[in-house]
């Protein structure tokens, strides 16, 4: 039977209560607004890291049966870092959690979107800063302990024309020495560590940008247990305040990260 809306909001308010709603929230709330998919489809096609083996799809069986029902099987291949994914602390941060021990905590939780779209029209390098972060504040007030922070720089138009998501569409270690894509300042990924948020996520293939050799950002959410979504798509579609965001990976026994599925509820209006 299909979930009705009602539901689909008395679900979401049972995780709520595991993980500590946000004040005021109720289940009717989720009654009025929508859905929607921040994952890019993995395929053949997706952006996958110059290092990394792309996505691989394997028929095992397809089609009518000698018994007369169809029938398919697929296998696939993928590395843990390409498409929409997530990176686990331990990615970065020896003793860091694997994507499996990742507490629902930091999967399942309000978000807030920082838009610098505008700045990555013009540098393609752009680094979001603390000053890009404290003017959101401005704007909308403090981000929360326990808030999912989505970084939206607008690459997500590119996708998936590898030349002009990573800036390269060479492969293997000389064409990750040529990546040019937005990412988040060192700095600004350890003020977002003092504020307790719950993790980070950006419409690029890293959290820190292109020419970072570094990956200090990384290093600097990570090793405070933060994890990073990468490669997300629609968040022009969310609002600065208000969503709701579901990000539940495939949980791989002590891997640094994974394919993920990631979903976002917005309010009616929102």
């Amino acid at each position: 039977m299909r979930p009705t809306v009602t539901s689909v909001g008395r679900f979401v308010m049972f995780w709520l209560s595991l993980i500590g709603a946000p004040s005021g929230w109720a289940a009717t709330e989720f009654d009025q607004g929508k859905w929607i998919d921040l994952t890019h489809e993995l395929s053949s096609e997706a952006v996958f890291w110059p290092t990394a083996k792309p996505f691989e799809l394997t028929v095992d069986a397809e089609g009518v049966t000698d018994k007369g029902y169809y029938y398919s099987a697929y296998s696939f291949c993928t590395a843990e870092h390409g498409g929409t994914h997530i990176d686990a602390p331990v990615h970065f941060a020896k003793g860091g959690s694997p994507v499996n021990e990742i507490p629902l905590s930091r999967l399942i939780a309000s978000a807030v979107v920082v838009d610098v779209a505008q700045q990555s029209l013009t540098d393609r390098d752009y680094l979001v800063g603390i000053d890009d972060l404290e003017a959101w504040e401005s704007a909308h007030g403090p981000i929360q302990p326990g808030t999912i922070v989505l970084l939206r720089t607008g690459f997500e138009r590119h996708w998936p024309d590898a030349e002009r998501y990573l800036g390269t569409t060479e492969r293997g270690a000389r064409g990750a020495e040529k990546l040019h894509f937005p990412g988040l300042h060192p700095n600004a990924a350890k003020w977002l560590v003092k504020k307790r948020i719950a993790s980070v996520g950006i419409d690029t293939a890293s959290i820190d940008n292109g020419p970072s050799r570094l990956f200090e950002s990384h290093v600097a959410l990570m090793e405070a247990g933060v994890p990073a979504f990468e490669n997300l798509a629609e968040l022009a579609t969310l609002p600065a305040t208000g969503a709701f965001v579901v990000a539940l990976p495939v949980k791989i026994k002590g891997g640094s990260g994974g394919p993920l599925r990631i979903v976002a509820w917005v309010p009616k209006g929102g």
